[in-house]
């Protein structure tokens, strides 16, 4: 899969800021998006998946429109990291944050560039909502709140993420790369990666 980088006029590295979701997706407010959009639904790997990037992979979709779609792959961990840690990648000092998140590789595209899908009871001017209870928010303010104990009840913390051209993804769902399953809360955040693709699978609502 060839995986074609987010459009923006500014795109700044993790070292520098987590970017604003409207700088990452260039997207339009929900209620805008395009009829029939994947945006929401998760997307699973098929077993003979030809990209090994993509071996066994679960990806919530942010966006998918006219314009191509992203998404962030759930299920595979790289490290915890304290908050602290992420915040001071960023040239930001907190000496008060407290806690940690599971890092998550999100994708093979620009792994510098960071975001947190997490539940929609929490909102920045920001966020991007998928649906109604998953959101994505890339400004570095959430990891703030994170470790103040301000942020949302359930989140991922990813590097990178899974990107497609425009009518990619539809040509790779149409040659049986992929599977879809409805985006449930439960899976995107509560049950074990380690098992995921194959509840996932399990679960899938199209058969390819």
């Amino acid at each position: 899969m060839a995986a074609p980088r987010l459009s923006s006029r500014r795109l700044l590295p993790i070292a520098a800021t987590l970017l604003t979701a409207a700088m990452l997706t260039g997207a339009a407010p929900p209620e805008h998006a395009d009829t029939g959009s994947l945006a929401g639904q998760i997307l699973v790997a098929a077993p003979t998946i030809g990209d090994p990037r993509f071996y066994h992979a679960v990806i919530l979709l942010l966006r998918d429109d006219s314009n191509g779609a992203f998404g962030i792959v759930i299920n595979h961990p790289l490290e915890q990291r304290t908050i602290k840690s992420l915040l001071e990648a960023t040239g930001d000092h907190d000496p008060d944050a407290q806690g940690s998140v599971l890092v998550f590789a999100g994708g093979p595209v620009q792994p510098e560039l960071g975001f947190v899908v997490h539940s929609a009871d929490y909102h920045r001017l920001d966020t991007l909502t998928v649906g109604l209870d998953v959101a994505m928010t890339a400004d570095k303010e959430i990891l703030r709140d994170i470790g103040h104990h301000k942020g949302p009840k359930k989140s991922i913390f990813a590097f990178g993420y899974a990107g497609w051209g425009p009518g990619q993804l539809e040509g790779e769902i149409g040659r049986q790369d992929w599977f879809t399953t409805t985006g449930d809360p439960k899976l995107i955040f509560d049950d074990d990666r380690g098992d995921l693709w194959d509840k996932a699978m399990a679960r899938r609502t199209r058969e390819l």
